[in-house]
């Protein structure tokens, strides 16, 4: 290869490093050419599968400030880099291989942590961001239909209520009149009291009108 095209695909190669925000590197030795093709479908637009030579992948990871083990960077190479959902792109990778035995994850890097294969496969285990998403989607519309219900329900009742109130007042009005009834009576109470008290006051003053007339018609 001349110093120019392993200059650009060094550059190439960089680029991919600095705009991914993981890799996972894989051994494809024994795949065809029809396996290579179905794998990059798989993996799907967000990943771009490339073939690199081991030497310009160690001298591109080191110009975009990646850090990859130097033990990963043995036999054929092929990166997957990856643009979109690290998990997606595991569990694509890890499925294919299960079908595809000549794949092999031999390790690769995440948000500038190194990854081993095994811890790879763990990443391929965990449920993806969409799942995740539709899953606290799910939850929150639960919770809000179960404080709608709690809402609801009191007002309903309410609602009942007062319905049944109107229907029993227009078959019989005079429940509406009945209401003040009570209050009538409270305000009356205090002159029921009063004239209650003046009738026994009154004999207590005729007494002594009485014992004078009783004393002056003795004496005459």
């Amino acid at each position: 290869m001349a110093n120019a095209e392993k200059t650009a695909a060094v550059a190439e190669l960089a680029d991919n490093f600095r705009q991914s925000s993981g890799a996972v590197l894989t051994e494809y030795r024994g795949l065809t050419v029809k396996q290579l093709q179905e794998l990059r479908r798989s993996l799907g637009e967000d990943v771009n599968y490339a073939v690199a030579k081991n030497t310009l992948t160690k001298i591109a990871a080191k110009d975009a400030g990646v850090e990859l083990d130097t033990e990963l960077l043995t036999g054929p190479t092929a990166i997957a880099f990856i643009k979109g959902d690290p998990v997606l792109a595991a569990k694509s990778l890890r499925d294919f291989a299960k079908t595809n035995t000549p794949l092999i994850i031999k390790g690769g890097f995440l948000d500038g942590k190194i990854l081993s294969a095994e811890e790879i496969n763990k990443l391929a285990d965990l449920e993806s961001r969409e799942v995740l998403l539709a899953k606290l989607a799910g939850g929150m519309k639960a919770s809000l239909s179960g404080a709608a219900s709690l809402f609801a329900a009191p007002l309903s009742q309410a609602a009942r209520v007062l319905g049944a109130l109107q229907a029993k007042a227009e078959s019989d009005p005079s429940i509406l009149a009945a209401g003040p009834e009570p209050v009538a009576v409270a305000e009356e109470a205090p002159a029921a009291d009063e004239a209650t008290e003046t009738p026994a006051e009154a004999p207590a003053d005729a007494a002594p009108v009485e014992a004078s007339t009783d004393a002056e018609t003795t004496e005459g």
